[in-house]
């Protein structure tokens, strides 16, 4: 041991614990100061919580990884259940937009029809009044005549037409099968208003008539008028005379009204000659098929897809023979005498 710090000797308390004298490499001493040592002890304390701070965040990274890597791994694992979750997203959309496409159409067919409601928006007056002016032939022609834009009065009177033929069936001599025929009478009412109207609205435009296919399917809906007076009171009273005046004067005057105001909606001599004359044509043998070969047409077309009407089977009550007659009477003869 060397000097003490106090005088020269070591006391008891420091011996060994200011100076240690350590062998050196080269034979001689170093010394090693035990003070420095103590003074970084608390530093060496420090450093191992951060060694520990750093160990836990390395830990915590590396659990991080690990997670990472399952959860590529699951994904890996599970790629078809994903793509499955993918499509039935993708079905769901499509399922969406095709529910979206019907309202789409749903609310444009509403709107259609809402387009349609200013030709049948009429009040019962103006149809009254309408009715009576399609049997008044106008006398104007210098200019074109006004024509009802609507379609409700045309479409009431086709539906009364097609009663009244049924009406006619009923009272006539035409064996009725299959209900009342309902289907033929409005195929027949429904194809005459619809199919003349546009074969005429398409002769119009060749002979350049001003006139429109609303206004077209208004005048002959008006112009079937007649047609259901004349149509109602023959088939009620049967003399072919008074269908001749009828198809002559009512008839006439319903087929004058509407001849009279394309004249007034078309230039040039040839042209309102085609054009009034078919209309004339059509419309007056229209009225002569209802009344005489409508029924007769229909009949034979029953005979046609189902055979003839034959009556169903009924009983008829037989002569009993006179040899049976004999024999009955002598058997019972024998009998009495027997007796």
């Amino acid at each position: 041991a060397g000097p003490g710090r106090g005088g020269g000797g070591a006391g008891p308390g420091r011996a060994g614990v200011d100076t240690v004298c350590a062998p050196a490499q080269g034979g001689g001493s170093a010394v090693i100061d035990m003070e420095n040592m103590d003074d970084t002890s608390g530093s060496s304390f420090e450093d191992m919580g951060e060694m520990h701070q750093r160990m836990k965040e390395e830990e915590e990274e590396e659990a991080e990884g690990e997670a990472g890597a399952g959860e590529e791994e699951d994904g890996e694992f599970l790629g078809m259940k994903g793509l499955r979750g993918q499509l039935g997203r993708q079905v769901a959309d499509q399922m969406w937009q095709v529910g979206k496409r019907q309202a789409s159409r749903a609310f444009s067919l509403y709107a259609n029809i809402d387009i349609l409601r200013p030709y049948f928006d009429v009040e019962p007056v103006q149809v009254r009044a309408r009715l009576l002016e399609s049997m008044i032939p106008v006398k104007m022609i210098n200019f074109p005549q006004k024509i009802a834009g609507e379609l409700y009065g045309p479409l009431m009177l086709v539906f009364t037409l097609v009663a009244i033929l049924l009406h006619g069936m009923k009272t006539s001599d035409t064996i009725i099968r299959e209900g009342t025929l309902m289907g033929t009478a409005i195929g027949t009412c429904f194809g005459y208003w619809l199919g003349v109207s546009s074969f005429m609205y398409f002769l119009a435009y060749l002979c350049n008539a001003q006139i429109t296919m609303v206004q077209m399917l208004s005048l002959l809906g008006y112009g079937l008028f007649g047609h259901c007076i004349t149509l109602f009171v023959t088939y009620n009273i049967h003399f072919h005379s008074l269908f001749y005046i009828f198809w002559l004067v009512v008839g006439g005057l319903s087929t004058l009204r509407m001849v009279a105001v394309l004249v007034s909606r078309t230039v040039g001599h040839t042209q309102r000659l085609i054009l009034c004359g078919t209309l004339a044509a059509l419309h007056m043998l229209f009225l002569l098929y209802l009344h005489f070969a409508y029924h007769k047409v229909v009949e034979g077309i029953l005979d046609t897809l189902e055979g003839p009407n034959v009556p169903p089977f009924q009983r008829v009550a037989r002569d009993i023979p006179v040899v049976s007659n004999a024999v009955l009477n002598t058997t019972a003869k024998a009998i009495a005498l027997t007796l």
